[in-house]
Order: C-alpha cells, then sequence, then structure tokens
C-alpha cells in the first residue's frame, strides 16, 4: 500500500475499532441483560428467570392487591386548582425548549466535532411518557392508580437515547465552594447525574455503589452510608404498593460511561473528571459535594454502568428533624402547619414508609406549594433504603408513635398487607420482577419488609389500646368506601355509587 493512502487507512480503522468498542459492543450487551430479549436459551440463568416469572407461574397477588377496594376508591372530580399544571402552559414550555434546542443544534455541531460530542435528532412528541406523568400530577397523588402514563415513562426511562448529561443543581450550586483538600473521608459516598432524553424528558441518575447482598456495617453512621441505586428502584415500587403514590417512577438501566455521559455532556467540568482505571474500565467522580477524589470514583464494567434512573419533579423543600423526645410531638401539634389539616399524618405516613425501607436519612420534606397545606408530602431521596435487613431502627417510626395518630385508609392497607393472599413480600417480589435490574432485592430484605409491617400495625394498636380508636384512626375515607374495619379485621362492604370521596383532618 502506498504510504499516502495508508495513514487514512490507519485512522478510519482506528476510528472503526472505538466505534465497535464504545458503541456496538456496550449496546449489544445491554440489550442481551435486558429481560424480553430474543434470546431463546433454554438452560442458562434458569434460575433468574424462575424467579422473574414466579408471580405468573401461580395466580398474581400483585393483581389482586390492585382489584381490592381499598385500591379502587375514586377520588372526586379534580378542579383546576387542584391540578399543578396546566396542559396548554406545560404543552407550550415543551414546544419552546425543543424549538431553542433546535436554534441552538449547529453550535453543537460545531462543537461537536472537535470534542468528539455525539449530537443526537431530537422530536416534538405531545404524547411523551413524561409528559403525560406531569399532566397527571395533582393534590391528591403524583399520578392516578389507573394511569397507563406511568408504565410508558418507565419504559422510556429504561429505553429512550441520552441526549445530554450534566451535575445536578446541589453540585452546580456548590462550585467554586467546596475545597477537595480539605475532604478526608467518603462522607455520603454519592454520586448523581441530571440525563436529558431524546424526548426532553428530564430524569436523575443514580449509579451503583454496593452489591445488593451487602449490608451497611452496624459502625457506620447513616449520613457516610452508601447511596443505593437499588433502594431507589424498590422504594418506588413499595411506594405504589401501599398505594401512597408519592415517589416518582424510577426504573433500573445500564447506561453507556463513554457514549451516554462523557459524549453527551457539554460540562467541561463533568468530561474532565472521567478516566480509565488500571482494569481499563471507565470511571468518573464528582467534584462536589463530598467525593472529590478518584478514590470514591464510580467504574463501568468496562463501559456499562447500572443505576437507577428516576423521573424529575421539582418541589419545594421543608426541613424537619424529628427528635426522639417522648413529648416531642405534643410540641409539633402546636406548630403551624402541624396543628391543622393533612401535615401532621402526611409526616406520619412518611415514616411508615421510611421505616418499611430503613432509610434513616429523612431530615427534610418536599411539597408542591400550590395544593397548600392539605397537599401530600413526596417521597423523594430513598437511596439511603435498604441498607440493614438485620436491624430495625425504631427511631423512624416515632412520629407514629410518639402522636399515636393514622389514617384509616393508612391502617386498612397494611392490615391487608399483612394477609397471606396479598402478603406484602410477595408482592413486592412480584411487582419488583418487572424492572430490568431483576433482581432489586434480595430474599433478607424482602422478609424484613414482613417483620416492620408487623412492627408497624403492633405500634398502631398499642396507641389504640391506650387512647382508643376514635383518638387515634382518623378518617379519611368515609364508610361507603368499600372496606370497614371491625376488631382489626378487614370487612368487605357493599359499595355506593358515585359516593368517594377523601377529606382532611
Amino acid at each position: 500500500m502506498r504510504r499516502d493512502r495508508l495513514l487514512p487507512a490507519l485512522t478510519l480503522l482506528a476510528l472503526l475499532a472505538a466505534d465497535v468498542h464504545f458503541f456496538l459492543l456496550p449496546r449489544l450487551r445491554s440489550w442481551l441483560l435486558q429481560p424480553g430479549g430474543s434470546c431463546e436459551c433454554t438452560n442458562a440463568n434458569s434460575s433468574l428467570e424462575n424467579f422473574t416469572l414466579v408471580s405468573t407461574v401461580q395466580s398474581s397477588k400483585l393483581q389482586r392487591l390492585f382489584a381490592h377496594p381499598l385500591y379502587n376508591i375514586h377520588l372526586p372530580d379534580l378542579k383546576p386548582e387542584e391540578v399543578l399544571l396546566e396542559p396548554k402552559e406545560l404543552m407550550s414550555y415543551y414546544q419552546r425548549k425543543v424549538s431553542r434546542w433546535e436554534r441552538s443544534k449547529k453550535v453543537h455541531v460545531d462543537v461537536a466535532a472537535p470534542s468528539n460530542l455525539t449530537d443526537h435528532p431530537v422530536s416534538f412528541n405531545p404524547d411523551a411518557g413524561w409528559l403525560r406523568f406531569h399532566r397527571g400530577i395533582n393534590r391528591y397523588a403524583l399520578y392516578s392508580r389507573e394511569e397507563s402514563g406511568v408504565d410508558a415513562l418507565l419504559e422510556d426511562l429504561r429505553r429512550a437515547a441520552i441526549i445530554s448529561a450534566d451535575f445536578t443543581e446541589d453540585e452546580k450550586a456548590l462550585k467554586g465552594m467546596c475545597d477537595c483538600s480539605q475532604v478526608v473521608k467518603p462522607s455520603g459516598h454519592h454520586l448523581k447525574l441530571t440525563l436529558k432524553l431524546q424526548d426532553f424528558g428530564k430524569a436523575m441518575f443514580k449509579p451503583m455503589r454496593q452489591e445488593r447482598d451487602e449490608e451497611t456495617p452496624e459502625n457506620f453512621f447513616y449520613f457516610v452510608d452508601f447511596q443505593r441505586h437499588n433502594a431507589e428502584i424498590a422504594a418506588f415500587h413499595l411506594d405504589r404498593v401501599l398505594d401512597f403514590r408519592r415517589v416518582p417512577p424510577v426504573a433500573g438501566r445500564f447506561v453507556n460511561a463513554t457514549g451516554e455521559i462523557l459524549y453527551v455532556t457539554h460540562n467541561e467540568e463533568l468530561r474532565s473528571v472521567f478516566f480509565t482505571s488500571p482494569a481499563n474500565n471507565t470511571c468518573f467522580f464528582a467534584k462536589c459535594l463530598y467525593m472529590c477524589k478518584s478514590e470514591y470514583a464510580v467504574c463501568a464494567r468496562p463501559d456499562l454502568l447500572e443505576g437507577s434512573i428516576s423521573a424529575a419533579v421539582k418541589a419545594t423543600v421543608f426541613f424537619l428533624r424529628w427528635e426522639r423526645n417522648p413529648s416531642y410531638c405534643n410540641k409539633v401539634k402546636t406548630i403551624y402547619p402541624y396543628n391543622s389539616g393533612n401535615r401532621l399524618l402526611s409526616i406520619i405516613d412518611m415514616a411508615i414508609f421510611d421505616f418499611l425501607t430503613g432509610n434513616m436519612d429523612r431530615h427534610h420534606y418536599e411539597i408542591f406549594t400550590k395544593f397548600g397545606d392539605d397537599g401530600f408530602l413526596l417521597h423523594l431521596d430513598n437511596a439511603r433504603g435498604f441498607g440493614r435487613h438485620s436491624y430495625d431502627e425504631m427511631s423512624i417510626l416515632a412520629p407514629l408513635t410518639q402522636c399515636c395518630l393514622i389514617k384509616r385508609s393508612t391502617l386498612l392497607r397494611l392490615q391487608l398487607l399483612m394477609r397471606a393472599d396479598y402478603r406484602l413480600s410477595d408482592v413486592m417480589r412480584e411487582s419488583l420482577s418487572r424492572d430490568a435490574l431483576i433482581p432489586i432485592l434480595t430474599e433478607p430484605h424482602l422478609h424484613a419488609l414482613d417483620r416492620r409491617l408487623k412492627t408497624v400495625i403492633g405500634a398502631a394498636e398499642e396507641c389504640v389500646q391506650r387512647f382508643g380508636e376514635e383518638q387515634v384512626i382518623i378518617t379519611d375515607i368515609e364508610e361507603d368506601s368499600g372496606v370497614q374495619l371491625k376488631g382489626g379485621e378487614i370487612h368487605q362492604m357493599p359499595t355506593k355509587r358515585n359516593r368517594q370521596k377523601e377529606h382532611n383532618r
């Protein structure tokens, strides 16, 4: 071959090899790891297949649970002020974002050429999963029980192309205020990114930091614990099973650290923290908040990175750190907004949820201020849950044990999940089997849910014995909601059509 042709040929060969290594092979590996692929293997991964299909071989407890009258209580017709976002304004915002992206596309292309950035085509999709999700947020929940858009959004989170990646807003806010030389321990062990999908949906990505069978060491303080991606996924499913519907949709996903993060980010700070490990794996780390050293980096294998990806929502943060003082609730009940409305009962719901997951890191909560004092609390940031299945932290349950208040609907659903035909661990196992990263929780964590559920119901029963049912169980559903409480058991009742409503006390 002539010398003047050798160099171009070698260059083309190198580009082809890089394309195969960084894009084709990782995408093929990711596709093969996703459930529902076209592989017709008969013997490979037979134990995992049995785990996945356990709910389809037997009758579905999850379907029976969601068909129960407690999960079919109809809400009143929503008024305009009870919906978070006005559909026309949301659609107009979406169109402006697409137009702005198209106008800046030439700049992106010019930058991409010398920087190895990937430019993805975008399109306006009025039926995008994230749009349907945001249109459905109301004063009662993030989504309705029958909303099919949630499943569509979960599918988008799993598979939609990623067109940009960046640090989260909290890390950007501390730019220039974090002295990495002063960080002497991995306080927090967290690293997360904001991703933008091809339909302009925004999502939060948390990479895997800990294997599923690892327990948090008993000498760890909760604030230096790892943030677990599988805990975020499991928390979404638990929230749905409890019918709170206050956790944004979360799905598991394999992300190509090179092709879907490094090559799509326009943030030079993020690009600068990528490196190749001695094992030839692609790694990156955060300069702020807490992990500004390469020792705390996240590494792919070699380019595929397992993690959780959740739909992004914006809400107002309120700080409340519950004290262990047994009389603390008496003080809280005299302070606005906990002295009226639904806020204190929602705090107790959240405490029950956190106790079931073992999450001690709830030092604040978020709400949508548009709905005022009667709006629900969002259950965000659940990555420090499911750390220790062998230990139950009773202090998490303090709002319930101190205030001795619980919503009637919450107690009824908890009691329902104690029954063998609706057992919490069984319906959770079935629900989690739908995620791409199965198994999400190990069996000890699933059994811990049953044990903790029994503890919660025991605490509520002890309150009833001390103060009486009328003082403890707060009616938030009408007697004609299809169930009634008798002697601690659930009994079916004839449902009166179109008379279901919820009210707050």
